[in-house]
C-alpha cells in the first residue's frame, strides 16, 4: 500500500479521499486556491500546499505546480477525484513521468474513453450495443445539420471532449440546430478546450442507467451493480439511486458483461463508470440500452454504491494503484438494500436555478439511521463564484426505495442551511413525488414537473416569523439602549411597549422579505407583539438563524430571509430605473450580443454570463434602445452589477 497521497482536488470529495487515506494510515497532502485558504479540506489533510489564485485555471488545474507540491512533499500517489484533471491523459502521463502514482486509469484508456467519439467507435468494435448517430470527424456545421436531419430530430448534440451535460443541446426542430451548436460549441470551448462535437438520437423515454466498474493491472475487471441517473435537470444529475428501478437479474448481468466489455477493451484499471441510455418506455428490457459513454474516474454518485454494497471504493482505488488484485470477484459481489442520493446545491430554485454565492450563516445536517453526508464545506464557509456550487451530498440507505426515499426527505428538510439559497426543498419533493415513488420517470421527469416541485412566492409565514424575531431583537436592543442619542432616527420598530388609549396599539412596519419591499402588521398586546404578514401568523415549524443584517428563516428546507429596511436610503437608491439590466449573479461576461444605439425586442438575448461553470443568457424585458453598455467582454462582475440599460420605445411606454 502506498503511504502517502497528493489529494489534486478540492471540496467534498478532497474530504472524502482524505478520510479514506488516514484510516488506511497515510499522510495527506492538500493544495489549495487563495479562495479555499480556510476551506475545510485543507484542516482535515496533515499538509496544505498554496497553489495558485481562486481561477481553477490558474490552480487546481495547473499540472506542473501540482507535480512540483507533490515531489516537495515526497508523495508516493497522486488522487485526482473527479473533475479538474481527474480525466486528463497528460497529467496521468506526467505522473508517470514524475515517478509518481497516478490512482486512476492509464493515460491510453483515458484517451481511448476521454473523446467520445471515439469511444463509441471502440465500443462498436468491442460488440457494445450504441446509440445511433454521427460520430466522426467533420465538423462543419452545415454537414452537422445535414446529419441531424438523416438521422431524425429529436437529436442530442454532445460536446466529443464532454461531461456534465455542458456542450450538449436537445434539438427539435431543423430550424433550431444552428443556433444550439453554436451554444454547444462554445460551452464545450469553454470548459474542455475542444468545441467538437458528435450527434446522437434523442431517446424519447430515456433512463440513464451507468455501471460501476472496477479493474486491476492483473486482467481481472468486475462490475459494483448499477445506478440510475435519470433525475437530471439541464443533463446534469440532481438525485441518483441504487439499484436501478425496475432492473432484473438477468438485465443487470446483461449490462455488466458488456460493461465489463467496454473496460477490457481498452486495457482499463481502476475506478470506472460506463454509461448507458436505456428506452424505459416498455420498462427496462434486453435490447433496449445503448452505449453512452466511459468516465474514467470516480463519481460524485459513488457512496450509493458504497451503500449497497458495503464496499469503500476509494480504498479499492488505492489497492489497484499499488497493484494488488480486486479484493473480490463478480459473484461475491454484494446487493443490499435501496440507496438514494441527493446533490444539495447553492442555487436559488425559484430564479431559474441561478447560482447562489455568499458565506455559509448556519449548516447543520441531521444524524439518524442509514443517512450520511459527505461535505467539503462549513459554517462560516464562503460558496464561490469560481467553482461547483455544491454544498453536500446527502445519502440515505434503507432495506427498501420508499423507505430510502423517506429518509431522504425528512433528512433533506432537516438540514440547516442558512445564507446562500439551495435546492434542499425542491430535492425534497423528488424524493416525495407520487411518480417518482411509484417508478414511473425518465431524464425528462423533472422539466416536465417543475412547476409543482419549486415553490413560488413569498412563504408569508416564514416571513412573520422572521419579522416577530426582529422585533424582539429589536426591542431588547432598545431597552438596553435607553441613552440613544436625540440624532438618531424615529422608526415604527422603537415600538416597545402595549400602550394606546384604546386597546392594543397596532403599526404596520416596513419589512424587506427576501430582498422584496412588505409589510408587516403588528399589534401590541398585553402579552406582547403578535406579527401576521398578508393575514398569516408566524409559522409555528420555522427554524431562525440570526445574523447581523438578517433573520435567517428555514422551513422544509425553504429559505426566507428578512431584514429591517434602511429608513434612511433615498428612492433613488433603492430604484434600480426601468430598463437596467443588471447581473443575476456573479460570474463572467462571455458575450454581448448587442451595442449602444441598437434597437432590441422583448425576449432578446442581450448578453451571456457564465457561472459555476454553464451559459446564463440575459434577456431584454421590453422593446427599447441600448443606451449604455457599462460591461466588458471577459470581464468578471458581482451579483447586481449593472450590465446595460435599455431605454423603452414609445410603444412599450
Amino acid at each position: 500500500m502506498v503511504s502517502s497521497v497528493l489529494i489534486a482536488n478540492r471540496g467534498e470529495i478532497a474530504c472524502r479521499i482524505a478520510r479514506t487515506a488516514s484510516r488506511l494510515g497515510m499522510r495527506t497532502i492538500a493544495v489549495y486556491s487563495e479562495a479555499d485558504r480556510h476551506a475545510l479540506h485543507v484542516r482535515l489533510c496533515d499538509e496544505a500546499h498554496l497553489i495558485g489564485p481562486a481561477p481553477a485555471r490558474e490552480s487546481y488545474l495547473v499540472a506542473a505546480r501540482l507535480l512540483d507540491v507533490a515531489r516537495a512533499a515526497k508523495a508516493d500517489c497522486i488522487h485526482p477525484g473527479y473533475g479538474f484533471l481527474s480525466e486528463n491523459a497528460e497529467f496521468a502521463e506526467a505522473c508517470a513521468v514524475a515517478g509518481i502514482v497516478f490512482v486512476g486509469p492509464p493515460a491510453s484508456a483515458i484517451r481511448a474513453m476521454g473523446l467520445k467519439d471515439r469511444a463509441k467507435a471502440l465500443m462498436e468494435q468491442a460488440g457494445v450495443p450504441v446509440v445511433p448517430g454521427y460520430h466522426g470527424d467533420r465538423q462543419e456545421p452545415a454537414f452537422l445539420k445535414e446529419k441531424a436531419y438523416e438521422i431524425g430530430y429529436p437529436v442530442l448534440i454532445k460536446a466529443v471532449a464532454g461531461g456534465g451535460g455542458k456542450g450538449m443541446r436537445r434539438v427539435d426542430k431543423h430550424a433550431e440546430f444552428d443556433g444550439a451548436l453554436e451554444s454547444a460549441q462554445r460551452e464545450a470551448q469553454s470548459a474542455f478546450g475542444d468545441a467538437r462535437v458528435l450527434i446522437e438520437k434523442y431517446v424519447g423515454t430515456p433512463r440513464h442507467i451507468e455501471l460501476q466498474i472496477f479493474a486491476d493491472a492483473h486482467g481481472n475487471a468486475i462490475h459494483l451493480n448499477e445506478r440510475d441517473c435519470s433525475l437530471q435537470r439541464r443533463h446534469q444529475k440532481v438525485i441518483e439511486e441504487a439499484p436501478a428501478p425496475g432492473m432484473s437479474a438477468e438485465l443487470r448481468a446483461a449490462m455488466g458483461e458488456a460493461a465489463v466489455k467496454a473496460a477490457q477493451a481498452v486495457g482499463y484499471t481502476g475506478a470506472g463508470t460506463v454509461e448507458f441510455i436505456a428506452d424505459a418506455a416498455n420498462g427496462l428490457r434486453p435490447g433496449g440500452y445503448w452505449f453512452m459513454e466511459m468516465n474514467t474516474r470516480l463519481q460524485v454518485e459513488h457512496p450509493v454504491t458504497e451503500a449497497i454494497t458495503g464496499l469503500d471504493l476509494v480504498e479499492w482505488q488505492f489497492r489497484v494503484a499499488a497493484g494488488e488484485k480486486l479484493p473480490l470477484k463478480q459473484d461475491q459481489v454484494p446487493l443490499r438494500g435501496h440507496a438514494v442520493e441527493a446533490r444539495v446545491y447553492a442555487e436559488d430554485t425559484e430564479r431559474g436555478f441561478l447560482p447562489s454565492t455568499g458565506t455559509l450563516v448556519a449548516l447543520e445536517f441531521p444524524k439518524g439511521e442509514g443517512i450520511r453526508v459527505d461535505t467539503g464545506v462549513e459554517a462560516g464557509s464562503e460558496i464561490s463564484p469560481y467553482y461547483d456550487p455544491m454544498v453536500a451530498k446527502v445519502i440515505a440507505h434503507a432495506p427498501t426505495r420508499k423507505t430510502a426515499l423517506d429518509r431522504l426527505a425528512h433528512a433533506l428538510e432537516g438540514t440547516i442551511a442558512a445564507g446562500p439559497r439551495t435546492n434542499l426543498a425542491f430535492l425534497a419533493a423528488l424524493c416525495r413525488a407520487p411518480e417518482f415513488v411509484a417508478e414511473r420517470f425518465d431524464t425528462g421527469f423533472i422539466d416536465r414537473h417543475l412547476a409543482t416541485l419549486t415553490a413560488g412566492g413569498i412563504d408569508r409565514g416564514s416571513a412573520a416569523f422572521g419579522v416577530l424575531r426582529l422585533i424582539e431583537r429589536e426591542t431588547a436592543r432598545i431597552v438596553g439602549n435607553l441613552d440613544r442619542t436625540e440624532a438618531e432616527p424615529v422608526s415604527p420598530w422603537d415600538a416597545t411597549d402595549a400602550f394606546q388609549l384604546s386597546g392594543g396599539r397596532s403599526l404596520t412596519v416596513p419589512v424587506l422579505i427576501d430582498g422584496q419591499p412588505a409589510q408587516a402588521h403588528v399589534i401590541y398586546g398585553s402579552s406582547g407583539p403578535s406579527v401576521a404578514v398578508d393575514g398569516l401568523s408566524p409559522a409555528l415549524d420555522a427554524v431562525a438563524i440570526e445574523a447581523a443584517d438578517a433573520v435567517y428563516v428555514l422551513r422544509q428546507g425553504r429559505q426566507t430571509v428578512v431584514r429591517r429596511p434602511d429608513l434612511a436610503a433615498t428612492a433613488a437608491d433603492q430604484a434600480g430605473g426601468d430598463g437596467v439590466i443588471k447581473a443575476p449573479m456573479h460570474g463572467k461576461v462571455l458575450a454581448l450580443l448587442v451595442a449602444a444605439g441598437d434597437s432590441v425586442m422583448k425576449g432578446q438575448r442581450l448578453a451571456i454570463i457564465e457561472a459555476m461553470k454553464m451559459e446564463h443568457a440575459l434577456l431584454a424585458p421590453h422593446d427599447g434602445l441600448v443606451s449604455e453598455v457599462a460591461v466588458a467582454v471577459g470581464g468578471q462582475i458581482a451579483e447586481g452589477a449593472k450590465i446595460m440599460s435599455i431605454e423603452p420605445s414609445d410603444e412599450a411606454n
